[in-house]
């Protein structure tokens, strides 16, 4: 398997929009079609084919890291008709791949349905606006369409921070620098630190994953700058206290006023099989307005969720919510959406009393966001 091979792979993932693309041996090169995985009909993979595929993809300086830490993530572009976020590493001494399709063209945020809010909520002058959800859920690409709105329709300097870059941005109305983690800066949190410097309007924090890098955030979003953050969290709930227990105990109520008067607004995204092929997002959305700061800050983050769930005029929503509306639309199977849900007891409980007939129809939302893949 030489580098030709690589292409008829790589061109097989863009034709069939397929998500991602898994090199592994003792079997054929496997796709993610609509969430789920798909052998594809070649020949069952040998030690020396997964090396020889790694190398024709890999740059130099990762092919060293991978060699001396075991992996190495890096982007690359597969000529005009796709961009690939690629991770190589070794498992049972041997070499696996996982290439991650970015789509060339941005999908606007009416397309994908991100709720209206959101576009309310990234034109304030300051704050920090985080979106999460687990890996391959989504984040990247809710982010690169808000970017791309803000380069239509705004004249600000965005500053993207990211390991790798992802969707390239072309100068439109906005000044857009990106930043490689590796290649451009050494890491998130100095990156962040000279961001300050660079005179930006937006900063784009591609994963807020430890203390610093947090503070660093939340520090740029007080002091005048709209700050993109990305965790791996599930639920607003979830995310309020994931950062401030990175902290240390006597810092937490401090981060949590600092929290409290920074942050603007969640963005909580799950994605799931859609019939009968393609991708749905599902989304939690939390708009933080006065009553939910004063959660925040004194420390009450269990009521966030009955605070999301009273709070549909400001565009709140529950992922759960979302969720069993896209059962109840059709959109998707019941077991998926059980299966990405918070509280799947309740779900099924609320689906069991629907198939009953047993709702109200004040329980039953029809107008829902939702993120619409190929």
């Amino acid at each position: 398997m030489a580098l030709v091979q690589i292409d008829k792979l790589l061109e097989t993932v863009v034709k069939e929009s397929v998500s991602d693309l898994h090199i592994v041996v003792g079997q054929p090169p496997v796709v993610r079609m609509g969430g789920r995985m798909v052998r594809l009909d070649t020949k069952t993979l040998e030690p020396d084919d997964t090396v020889s595929l790694m190398k024709s993809i890999t740059p130099e300086r990762n092919q060293q890291e991978l060699q001396e830490t075991g992996s190495s993530d890096f982007g690359f572009a597969f000529g005009d008709k796709a961009r690939f976020r690629v991770s190589v590493f070794k498992q049972k001494g041997k070499i696996s791949i996982c290439c991650r399709r970015i789509p060339n063209e941005f999908l606007s945020p009416e397309v994908i349905g991100l709720p209206k809010v959101c576009l309310e909520l990234i034109q304030r002058p300051r704050g920090l606006f985080l979106v999460t959800g687990p890996t391959g859920s989504g984040k990247t690409t809710s982010l690169a369409s808000m970017i791309n709105w803000m380069n239509h329709n705004m004249d600000h300097h965005i500053i993207t921070l990211e390991d790798p870059i992802e969707y390239y941005h072309e100068h439109i109305k906005c000044t857009i620098n990106q930043r490689e983690i590796g290649t451009d800066c050494p890491t998130f949190a100095e990156a962040l630190r000279r961001a300050l410097r660079q005179d930006p309007d937006v900063i784009l924090v591609g994963e807020m994953r430890d203390l610093e890098t947090i503070e660093s955030a939340i520090t740029a979003a007080e002091t005048g700058h709209i700050v993109f953050g990305t965790l791996h969290t599930t639920g607003a709930q979830g995310t309020v206290d994931r950062i401030i227990d990175v902290f240390p105990t006597n810092q937490q109520a401090q981060i949590r006023t600092q929290l409290a008067a920074g942050i603007l607004g969640t963005l909580s995204q799950a994605l799931l099989p859609r019939k009968p092929k393609g991708l749905v997002a599902a989304y939690e959305m939390l708009v933080v307005t006065p009553a939910i700061s004063n959660l925040i800050r004194e420390g009450k983050t269990f009521r966030i969720n009955s605070a999301v769930q009273t709070g549909k005029k400001y565009g709140m929503q529950l992922l759960d919510d979302a969720l069993f509306d896209l059962w109840h639309r059709g959109i998707c199977e019941e077991k998926d959406c059980i299966g990405k849900s918070n509280m799947p007891g309740e779900v099924k409980a609320k689906i069991e009393q629907a198939k009953k007939g047993l709702l109200e129809d004040d329980d039953q939302d029809d107008d829902d966001d939702e993120y619409e893949y190929e």
